[in-house]
């Protein structure tokens, strides 16, 4: 009852997708889980809930400020904050019981509690042994905080407590102008709250593109964003209503306050690897808390694999969700593989920002010869129709064999063009390639291909 041939230690992306593939492959497979629900931080606390509380946000918005110019004429509507909660928190039910019926369906035993190692074969659950040829460590990540801050998850929030907030607050401040920042800001700035980012950087999404940085920038200040950029914090205290944020530019010590709601601490996530007891299989932990692996994702135990958040690389869920099928396939005797290369990132705001491969920035750092293709969504008749045609898709390339090497989108349904790049880059396609395939008309889809064009002799629309 208790000797599994793998056990998947964590029931997020990761976890639950490399247990459903090692028991599509023949492997008798147990997976542990602490929380009360199956899914991880993804589906409970993070990419589920946020993305319901955007879509609700934006068609809220839509309605107040589009539905009149397309002849429907409707009374301002108000939100009922609970119901819209409730909305959020039934999406995470539906996912959840998706998950639950996938592991009946594959015959995949669920381990409920904590689990630590006792040695390399064994871990131990609630005083519970239980026994494995292989272990995969799936157990994610949590928020990071800043030098002696803590989380009260009511005016100073992680992005777990500012999906669940009694009430829309009139002031926000949100440290970190990343992913995970911009998009809880967009929530609540399309609800009426009044947004003000501080930001260590000189740029908001940091590391992508700087042709993306310096639009989505501009963008997101139209729509009633403040930045604070260049700037650290030095200081969150809570005051009698609300709390109080201290923060200086980087190249000067003079202090400012600001005053707000609620603060937002989106700085980052870390490893999450608490009571694992790594220690007990010889596995260590690197300065940043990740477990260091080979290429095939094995410990120093080499039964023991770990993947996802835990391990060095971008904490995205699907990023983790490759791993545990790659991870699945080599347990069963098969060449697991992650192109790295061709891994996606996605910030689902409106408009939405989309990237694959390297930015300009890298490559000419780099000395590569390349060619930048652009396309504007302002030329794109779709996008005029449903009002969002803010934004772009730029396509890089290699000079040299035409080979593209990274695209970069902002603008409507972004998170779903950037795929289109994605397969095209997966099978070594030239801009050419793109450009040539014939793309309905009128779609957004059109942009990529124009984009594509202009790496040539030009677009067609601009």
């Amino acid at each position: 009852m208790n000797k599994f041939d793998a056990i998947v230690i964590g029931s997020g992306p990761g976890g639950y997708v490399c247990a459903i593939k090692l028991a599509q492959l023949g492997v008798k497979v147990a997976c542990v889980e602490g929380n009360a629900a199956l899914g991880g931080t993804c589906l409970n606390v993070g990419c589920i809930p946020s993305k319901a509380l955007l879509n609700a946000s934006h068609n809220y918005h839509n309605s107040i400020e589009n539905f009149s110019k397309m002849g429907i004429e409707v009374d301002r509507p108000s939100v009922n904050w609970s119901k819209m909660l409730s909305y959020k928190e039934s999406m995470i039910e539906d996912n959840t019981k998706g998950i639950e019926y996938l592991f009946r369906k594959n015959k995949i035993t669920l381990i409920n509690g904590w689990a630590s190692f006792v040695d390399k074969n064994t871990i131990n659950v609630e005083g519970k042994n239980f026994e494995a040829d292989y272990f995969v460590i799936a157990s994610g990540s949590e928020p990071t905080t800043l030098n002696n801050v803590k989380f009260d998850e009511r005016v100073i929030v992680s992005s777990t407590g500012a999906l669940e907030l009694k009430k829309i607050p009139d002031k926000m401040i949100v440290v970190g102008a990343g992913v995970i920042g911009i998009e809880m800001g967009s929530i609540y700035s399309r609800l009426g709250t009044e947004v003000t980012v501080i930001e260590f950087y000189d740029n908001v999404l940091n590391g992508m593109d700087h042709d993306i940085s310096k639009n989505f920038k501009a963008i997101l200040k139209k729509q009633g964003f403040k930045f604070l950029l260049s700037c650290s914090v030095s200081k969150i205290a809570k005051e009698k209503k609300g709390v109080k944020v201290t923060y200086e530019q980087r190249d000067s010590n003079n202090q400012n306050e600001l005053s707000a709601d609620v603060v937002l601490i989106a700085t980052g996530r870390k490893p999450f690897t608490e009571n694992l007891k790594l220690e007990n299989i010889g596995v260590e932990i690197n300065a940043k808390g990740q477990v260091e692996t080979d290429s095939t994702w094995r410990t120093v135990a080499k039964n023991v694999f770990a993947i996802g958040d835990v391990i060095p690389g971008p904490m995205l869920a699907h990023k983790a969700e490759e791993e545990g099928i790659a991870v699945a396939e080599i347990i069963a005797g098969q060449a697991g593989h992650v192109n790295f290369e061709v891994i996606p990132s996605v910030v689902y705001t409106d408009p939405e920002v989309a990237a694959v491969g390297k930015t300009e920035n890298e490559l000419r750092a780099e000395g590569v010869d390349i060619k930048v293709g652009k396309f504007s969504f302002m030329g794109n008749g779709r996008a005029k129709t449903v009002f969002s045609n803010s934004g772009f898709v730029k396509v890089i390339a290699d000079s040299k064999n035409d080979r593209i090497l990274g695209a970069h989108i902002i603008g409507p349904a972004a998170g779903d063009l950037i795929h289109e790049v994605c397969v095209a880059m997966e099978f070594g396609a030239s801009t050419e390639d793109l450009a040539r395939t014939c793309h309905a008309h009128p779609t957004f889809s059109e942009a990529v291909r124009e984009a594509a064009l202009a790496c040539g002799v030009g677009a067609i629309h601009s």
